[in-house]
C-alpha cells in the first residue's frame, strides 16, 4: 500500500473538518463513509504503523488481529454503499443457519436465512482480510492518514478543537510536534480510551470475570454455513463458519471461560486444548483436526460516561464494548458510523456546524435506541446462559423452545441479530 502523508508530522493541511483518532476497523470504516461526501477534509490518526498488506497473504497487525468478525446483513448494506463489498466478498463465508443450544439442558433452536427472507443471516471474515480490504480502499480515498502518532492534548477553540499531535514511537524523536484544528474529533481508539481520558471521559465497565479465547479450528466435516452458539455452565462459545484454507474446513472459535481456566487453556498444548474443546462442543463438526494461533482478551461490558459533547464524539469500543458471543459489537459500531455520516451530510446541507452540540446530540438520540437494545440483548443473553441453576436453565430453555416452535418469533429474533430491527429504514 502506498503511504499518504503518514511517516512524518508534516501534514499539508492544518485544518480538517473531521479528525478520527484510531485506525482500526471502526475508524477506517467511518473515514470511508465520510469520504463519500464532497469537500469534507478528513484526518485519520493511528498510533501504530499501518503496515503494507499483501494481496495474497495479509499480515496481522495490532488493529487487525487473529480474530474473525461476523458481519450482519445491515453491515453488508453499509459496506456496499462505499463500494468495498465486492472485494470483501472474496474472503467471506456465508452464515445460512444459526444453531443455538444449551449443553446438558436440552434447549435448542435453529434460525435460517429463510426465517428472515434473505440469502444469508450474516457473513464471517477474518479480521486480517477485512483490514486488508479497508486499507486498500483507504489508500484510494482522499483521507489524510497520520500513523505512529497520538494526541498529546486538546485545546477547545470557538470554532472547534485544536489537537496537539506527537509521535507515538521513539524512532524519530527529533520530529517536531504538530498542531491541527478540526471541527469534529471522533475518538475510536478502543476500550477505556486513553485519548478520551485526556478529555475527562471515562468508561464505566463491568467485568464478566471471563476471558475470550479466539482461534481458527480445522474441522473433519464441513460447517455447511452453520454458525454454532453453544451455552454451557462453564461459559458460552461460538463456532463461526470460515472459508476453507488449503483444502481444510475451518470455523472461527470464540470461547468465553473464567479468567483462571482461560489462562490454563491458553497454556495447554494444541492436543490438550482440542480435547477440552471437543469435550464441551461435541461432534457436530466431526473431530477437530488442528488449531491455529490462539489469542485471549478480558471481557467487560463498557459504556462511556459521555458519548457526545461539543466538537467531540466517541465511537466503537471507546463508546461501548459488548460481550462477543452474540456477535453484535462491531455491527452496532458500523451502524453508528453510518448514522453519523448521514447526520454530518444533513448538517452540511443545512449549513450547520458539524461539531455543534445540537448536531452531535441529534446523532446520539438517533442511535440511542439501537445502542440500548443491542447492549441489553447481548448482556441479557450472556447472563441468562451463564447461570447454572435449574430454574434459570428451565427459563432459558423454554425461551429456546419457544423460538423454535413459533416461526414468527424466531424470524423477529433473527432479524434483530442481523441488525435489521432498528436500522432497515436507514441502512438497508
Amino acid at each position: 500500500m502506498a503511504q499518504k502523508n503518514t511517516e512524518k508530522l508534516e501534514l499539508p493541511n492544518t485544518h480538517f473538518d473531521v479528525a478520527i483518532v484510531g485506525g482500526g476497523m471502526v475508524g477506517i470504516s467511518l473515514a470511508l463513509l465520510l469520504a463519500e461526501q464532497q469537500g469534507l477534509k478528513i484526518l485519520l490518526i493511528e498510533s501504530q504503523s499501518m503496515a503494507v498488506q499483501s494481496a495474497t497473504q495479509p499480515i496481522y497487525s495490532p488493529s487487525f488481529d487473529a480474530r474473525s468478525t461476523a458481519l450482519s446483513w445491515a453491515s453488508r448494506k453499509i459496506y456496499q454503499s462505499v463500494g468495498l463489498w465486492d472485494r470483501l466478498q472474496l474472503h467471506l463465508s456465508d452464515i445460512t443457519q444459526i444453531h443455538v443450544s444449551d449443553r446438558g439442558h436440552g434447549g435448542l433452536t435453529r434460525m435460517s436465512a429463510d426465517d428472515a427472507d434473505v440469502e444469508a443471516l450474516g457473513y464471517v471474515v477474518e479480521n486480517r482480510w477485512l483490514g486488508s480490504v479497508l486499507l486498500e480502499h483507504l489508500n484510494q480515498s482522499k483521507v489524510e492518514v497520520q500513523m505512529n502518532s497520538e494526541v498529546a492534548q486538546f485545546k477547545p477553540l470557538s470554532s472547534g478543537m485544536q489537537i496537539h499531535l506527537k509521535r507515538s514511537d521513539s524512532s524519530n524523536s527529533e520530529l517536531e510536534n504538530h498542531l491541527v484544528e478540526v471541527s469534529l474529533v471522533v475518538i475510536a481508539d478502543g476500550t477505556e480510551s486513553q485519548t478520551a481520558q485526556k478529555l475527562g471521559i471515562y468508561s464505566n465497565t463491568t467485568s464478566y470475570n471471563q476471558s475470550a479465547i479466539i482461534a481458527n479450528v480445522g474441522l473433519e466435516k464441513s460447517h455447511n454455513g452453520i454458525a454454532y452458539e453453544r451455552f454451557t455452565d462453564q461459559g458460552p462459545m461460538a463456532m463461526l463458519p470460515l472459508s476453507d484454507y488449503d483444502g481444510q474446513h475451518r470455523s472461527a472459535l470464540v470461547w468465553a471461560r473464567s479468567t483462571g481456566i482461560a489462562e490454563q487453556l491458553m497454556a495447554s498444548s494444541d492436543t490438550d486444548f482440542l480435547h477440552s474443546l471437543q469435550k464441551i462442543f461435541g461432534y457436530r463438526l466431526g473431530r477437530f483436526k488442528s488449531i491455529g494461533k490462539r489469542g485471549s482478551y478480558s471481557l467487560v461490558l463498557g459504556i462511556a460516561s459521555e458519548q457526545a459533547r461539543r466538537n467531540v464524539l466517541l465511537m466503537g469500543n471507546s463508546a461501548h464494548s459488548l460481550h462477543p458471543v452474540a456477535g453484535q459489537g462491531f455491527n452496532l459500531s458500523l451502524r453508528d458510523a453510518a448514522t453519523l455520516a448521514s447526520i454530518v451530510q444533513r448538517a452540511r446541507e443545512d449549513s450547520r456546524p458539524i461539531g455543534s452540540l445540537e448536531v452531535l446530540e441529534e446523532y446520539y438520540q438517533e442511535q440511542l435506541s439501537d445502542q440500548r437494545n443491542t447492549l441489553i440483548f447481548s448482556d441479557s443473553l450472556t447472563k441468562s446462559f451463564g447461570r447454572a441453576s435449574s430454574l434459570a436453565a428451565l427459563g432459558r430453555n423454554t425461551g429456546l423452545l419457544t423460538l423454535d416452535l413459533i416461526p414468527g418469533l424466531r424470524q423477529r429474533f433473527a432479524r434483530f441479530g442481523m441488525g435489521m430491527s432498528n436500522t432497515e429504514a436507514k441502512h438497508g
